[in-house]
């Protein structure tokens, strides 16, 4: 079977499947960034909070326990736990229930790309916000975290462009994703090296294509930063 023909039976014969699993991928991984943002913040929160009772050192080893579980396992194993051990027992439809485990997952990751963003705005901003009489978190949320948000924001545009790559995976329960659409196409091309070839151009194509527009908001802050 010739690749035109194979390009013709994923995008023609089974345009809906795609735009389906094209919708699905984007979905996931934009609410899961989302969710992984807010997890980050209080992670990175916990994490540099000054160490003065029993209390924040427990929150510290639970963070700490969160951060290394969900670094430290693929994804895939992360899906199939917490899909099979937890919450296919509520009833929660699948892309709901992936955009939950893609956001603790990119939560791990975003507290540490949050917690490094804070810890490279200088010391003498925190102390110059106690000085004025603002409260830690005030502080922290007035005056270190925008200002720490520009420095975060290329290695926040890297995870969300690895979230969506590691989408790929969530056909493992069934959801339709792009990935899972080319499998079902590739059982009726009997073409396995063309189907697969267009995959990875789908996924060449899309992360391209997110890395000049995320490209393009960065210098637009940076540009209003230089003003």
């Amino acid at each position: 079977m010739t690749f035109s023909k194979v390009f013709n039976i994923i995008f023609v014969e089974n345009q809906e499947l795609i735009l389906t699993g094209f919708k699905n991928t984007l979905l996931i991984a934009f609410f899961g960034f989302l969710i992984g943002i807010a997890i980050g913040i209080l992670i990175a929160g916990v994490k540099i909070l000054p160490q003065k009772n029993a209390f924040v050192k427990a929150l510290k080893g639970i963070a700490g326990f969160y951060v290394s579980f969900f670094r430290g396992t693929p994804i895939i194993a992360q899906l199939l736990l917490f899909y099979y051990g937890f919450l296919i027992k509520t009833g929660i439809d699948e892309i709901v229930i992936c955009i939950i485990i893609f956001g603790l997952n990119s939560g791990a990751y975003m507290s540490e790309i949050i917690r490094a963003g804070i810890q490279s705005i200088d010391k003498g901003q925190l102390e110059a916000g106690r000085s004025l009489g603002l409260s830690y978190p005030l502080t922290m949320v007035k005056i270190v975290l925008p200002q720490a948000i520009k420095n975060m924001i290329p290695t926040m545009t890297n995870e969300f462009i690895s979230l969506v790559k590691e989408t790929s995976v969530i056909g493992y329960i069934s959801c339709v994703d792009i990935t899972r659409v080319i499998q079902q196409v590739s059982a009726q091309t009997y073409n396995l090296f063309y189907t697969y070839l267009i995959l990875a151009l789908i996924y060449y194509i899309i992360v391209s294509l997110l890395t000049i527009m995320l490209k393009l908001i960065e210098r637009r802050l940076r540009k209003g930063d230089n003003r």
